[in-house]
């Protein structure tokens, strides 16, 4: 008997980028074949304000919850009409329902910030906390992208190759959501030469440069060692800060793909200083896939 696989989880709050969300949301479990889990935490307006997107027009309490995930959930039927996507309140607080949704989901999907009123470009708080603790892939849409996973305005897809090596969830993710596009993936590994390693000397200049440039290569041929031999992937590295080099380059891509190291028992954001940055600033929307090591 085969495993059934794992929903597509969004989280709304009646906001307006909470709603585009479930538009990638919806393009995202038609992607991968699977269901749409619509969730609302009903607690949400404790963190994100009272200002409800326009199209709803229901402010009052009692409609907060059953009318935002219904709404939601037609939004994405009338996407995708085969799509089943099923609408779900919890009484919780946003960012532990849809941590404890993600635990049995092959990704989760979130708005850049709720509904607080706050410029777009700000990454909200339940956004943040979720990429940071949740166990499986999450989607933050940031940026000025178009709303859907397919056909993507640029076609490819980013991925910034950290320490973690073959093993990466990162860089399976990152295949696997390219494969689904019919795009090419670009696999960027960013370097840098330490000031206190650079020398005046005309016959040694550039040398520590060059070592570092090729200890990137290695470690980006190493991350990419086991991928299939038909995958459509383009290596690149860069010299600069990796958190810089991956927000320059998600100008022109359709999703910047990210990992981030979990410890159990470890409180507190466990996202990295590459992560927590691009889910700041990338000008599209960012893939933090969890890894988890021992302590």
């Amino acid at each position: 008997m085969s495993t059934p696989q794992l929903p597509v989880v969004v989280g709304v709050d009646g906001s307006e980028p909470s709603l585009r969300a479930v538009d990638w949301a919806a393009d995202e479990a038609v992607l991968r074949g699977v269901e749409l889990r619509v969730v609302y935490a009903s607690l949400w307006e404790r963190y994100e304000g009272t200002a409800l997107a326009t199209d709803l027009g229901k402010p009052s309490e009692a409609v907060l919850a059953q009318d935002v995930v219904d709404s939601a959930a037609r939004r994405a039927h009338a996407r995708h009409p085969d799509l089943k996507a099923t609408p779900v309140v919890l009484p919780e607080e946003p960012e532990y329902a849809l941590v404890h949704e993600g635990r049995q989901a092959s990704a989760l999907v979130v708005g850049s910030r709720g509904r607080s009123g706050l410029a777009e470009r700000l990454l909200g708080s339940v956004s943040l906390s979720v990429a940071a603790h949740a166990d499986c892939p999450v989607i933050v849409l940031r940026g000025s992208h178009d709303k859907q996973a397919v056909p993507g305005t640029h076609g490819r897809v980013l991925l910034g190759v950290g320490e973690d090596g073959a093993e990466s969830p990162a860089v399976r993710f990152a295949v696997a959501e390219a494969r689904r596009r019919g795009v090419p993936l670009e696999a960027v590994r960013a370097w840098r030469c330490p000031a206190h390693e650079s020398t005046d000397h005309p016959l040694m200049a550039g040398e520590p440069a060059r070592l570092h440039e090729e200890r990137a290569v290695a470690a980006l041929e190493g991350a990419l060692h086991d991928l299939p031999a038909d995958a459509d992937v383009h290596r690149r590295t860069i010299e600069g800060h990796a958190r810089k080099v991956l927000t320059d380059l998600s100008h022109d891509a359709d999703l910047l793909v990210v990992g981030a190291k979990r410890r159990e028992g470890h409180l507190g954001l466990q996202l990295g200083r590459v992560a927590h940055a691009v889910l700041h600033h990338s000008a599209c929307p960012v893939a933090v896939v969890p890894r988890w090591v021992q302590t």
